[in-house]
């Protein structure tokens, strides 16, 4: 298993409460071995003025969930994550509905995580794929 802290789907929506995360509807799926998954609505909180899913929001989603799965693969009370690089291609519009975001590891480091993130629409269609690059930091007098 990939997760070696791994946290509840319900204890990882209770701490995005009252964050971007929230605000935009994000919500935790599902959970395996190697992947987390969450989906988000394409509604007007998250669309753009030409009536399709923003950019942001979606990079917003692939960094949520990867930087959600960097910090259940490390000991939070010696380091934490930060973002170092998130890059994304948007392959697809999307109008209304959800999509849904799947992040798996691609190297996972003592000291750097790089994380894909996928980002679907309700009929599996690619929407967006991002690739985010994770700092492993040591937390002060540890």
């Amino acid at each position: 298993m990939l997760w070696t802290h791994p946290k509840p789907l319900e204890a990882l929506q209770a701490r995005s409460q009252d964050t971007a995360v929230s605000n935009l509807g994000i919500e935790y799926t599902h959970m395996d071995d190697a992947s987390l998954s969450a989906r988000m609505p394409v509604d007007a909180r998250t669309r753009q003025p030409f009536g399709i899913l923003h950019g942001g929001a979606s990079v917003l989603l692939a960094e949520t969930l990867g930087s959600t799965a960097a910090s259940m693969c490390i000991d939070l009370a010696t380091h934490y994550c930060v973002g170092l690089d998130i890059n994304a291609n948007h392959v697809r519009a999307v109008t209304s509905g959800f999509v849904t975001g799947t992040v798996r590891a691609i190297h996972v480091g003592r000291s750097t995580h790089v994380w894909g993130i996928e980002v679907r629409d309700e009929a599996d269609r690619l929407v967006c794929i991002a690739r985010l690059t994770m700092a492993v930091l040591p937390r002060e007098g540890r």
